[in-house]
């Protein structure tokens, strides 16, 4: 650190707002030098032969399939790595948010070739054959005709696939098809997992089959899980797939990551933020700054920052616990995973609690502001699990007003008296209409077996494993917006 004061309470606050006010929007806004953030847990996801990178919502799998489609990011990527071989990708986009239908089938083409039940492999084989530029494709503009000339044309499909293969072996590049938000293949469950059952038997293939074609699948992990079931050799899939997960220091690297490259609203601020804080590395065009490795992966380094940010204690003493600490504890799943994006919300949450009930504060987070974070945090959660698997909240709302730990004969109970698998199966009827079909939700894989529904919220992290007792535990940040209490801990939002 150097010698120059540092900010105030009030600059601190207006940074952390400045800084963080587009977390809510990280699916939707396109990585750049400044808000790439490159957590060393992260390296291995991006091994060009690991196929499969699991990860929950918010953990960065669209942020790194947008960043690996961005030639000039795959650069910064390969140079923080160390990875040489992401210098001599050819990267083509095979699924993902974006509307391409000249890449990949959006919607409702691929609802109609799965209704038309076209085999989800030679789906995903036609947009591959596609991005190798397959000659005979190029004059097909539709994707059923696509399909329906590589089921009938195998071998020149082949010769396609290993001539591209050879090709890109003589020229030292691999071609990557990168493939993102899975959970919109299809608003059919069942039929999601068969496109994603395809999609990896595919990659599976390409993994050993080819030397220089290679897929890489951004999924939810249990997406994932139950891909694994629909086919031969899918277990071997787990030998090349790299989790993103986020560990504490990342969390808190990635905040001051943020604070030291805002550059619209606070530049100053951030400015002096870098030169407080020291050894941040440049670049010639000053569109970058990479924080010091201590502030991104030392703990008691990033804890002295952050007791100069947020009140030292959770309370009135140590024995409400350190913030640093408290804060992404109180928004693991039920896996033990933290969101940055639930972690980066929450805190903006909490900056802007304290500008409006304690103004006057010597920090710039209260901690009854960071109590109010994880309480919005925990609301967009819930919004976001019921967004991706409706059936969760109604799995959930029999149990509102439970304390939690609780007895799964208990959990058991209070679904049978609800009647829950006539609900979940009124709730599907209610969406499946022939001329609606996209307004199909998804449901549990065993809707009528309440033992099993159990292990697929476990699964999702909206449950905990059983404790020693056998009790069931719901984490904090879905525990607090489903309106489950918990002795001693962060209370539900008042009406």
């Amino acid at each position: 650190m150097t010698n120059e004061a540092g900010l105030t309470a009030h600059e601190y606050r207006d940074l952390l707002t400045a800084a963080l006010r587009e977390s809510v929007y990280a699916d939707t806004r396109r990585p750049t030098a400044h808000t790439l953030f490159m957590p060393d847990s992260h390296r291995t996801a991006l091994y060009v032969d690991n196929v499969v990178v699991p990860g929950g919502r918010g953990v960065g799998k669209t942020f790194w399939y947008h960043t690996l489609l961005d030639e000039r990011l795959r650069e910064l990527a390969a140079d923080e790595y160390r990875i040489n071989r992401l210098r001599h990708l050819k990267v083509h986009p095979g699924h993902g948010l974006d509307l391409n239908s000249e890449r990949y089938p959006g919607p409702p083409d691929l609802r109609g070739l799965v209704e038309a039940g076209e085999d989800p492999y030679d789906i995903w084989y036609a947009v591959l054959l596609t991005a190798l530029g397959q000659e005979e494709l190029r004059g097909l503009l539709e994707w059923r005709d696509k399909v329906a000339w590589v089921r009938a044309h195998t071998g020149a499909a082949q010769r396609t696939l290993e001539r591209a293969d050879r090709e890109a072996y003589e020229a030292n590049v691999v071609h990557l098809l990168l493939f993102d938000a899975l959970e919109h293949l299809h608003p059919d469950r069942a039929r999601a997992d068969l496109l994603v059952g395809g999609l990896l038997r595919l990659a599976l293939q390409m993994r050993f089959g080819t030397r220089n074609i290679r897929l890489k699948v951004f999924i939810r992990p249990d997406m994932f899980e139950a891909a694994k079931l629909a086919f031969a050799d899918a277990a071997k899939l787990s030998g090349y797939a790299a989790a993103l997960e986020w560990t504490q220091t990342d969390l808190y690297g990635l905040l001051f990551h943020c604070l030291g490259n805002e550059d619209e609203e606070q530049v100053e601020p951030a400015q002096r933020f870098r030169r407080i804080t020291g050894g941040w590395d440049t670049d010639d065009a000053g569109t970058r700054h990479v924080p010091p490795m201590l502030l991104r992966n030392d703990a008691a380094r990033q804890e002295e920052l952050f007791a100069q940010i947020a009140d030292p204690f959770m309370g009135g003493n140590y024995r409400k616990g350190r913030p640093y600490t408290w804060l992404p504890n109180h928004l693991m799943d039920g896996k033990g995973k933290t969101s940055p994006r639930s972690f980066l919300q929450a805190l903006a949450t909490a900056a802007d609690v304290t500008r409006s009930t304690h103004p006057g504060h010597d920090r710039a987070l209260h901690h009854e502001a960071i109590r109010a974070g994880v309480q919005d945090a925990s609301k967009r959660r819930v919004n976001e699990v019921s967004e991706d698997t409706p059936w969760v909240k109604l799995a959930i709302e029999p149990l509102v007003g439970c304390q939690v730990p609780i007895e799964e004969e208990m959990v058991l109970k209070l679904w049978q008296d609800a009647d829950l698998p006539s609900v979940l199966a009124k709730d599907a009827a209610r969406y499946v209409q022939a001329d609606r079909p996209e307004l199909v939700r998804t449901g549990p894989r065993h809707p009528d077996d309440l033992p099993r529904l159990i292990a697929e919220l476990r699964e999702l992290g909206v449950m905990t494993d059983p404790r020693s007792d056998g009790r069931l535990d719901l984490p904090d940040v879905y525990r607090i917006a489903f309106g489950l209490g918990r002795r001693g801990g962060v209370p539900k939002p008042r009406a």
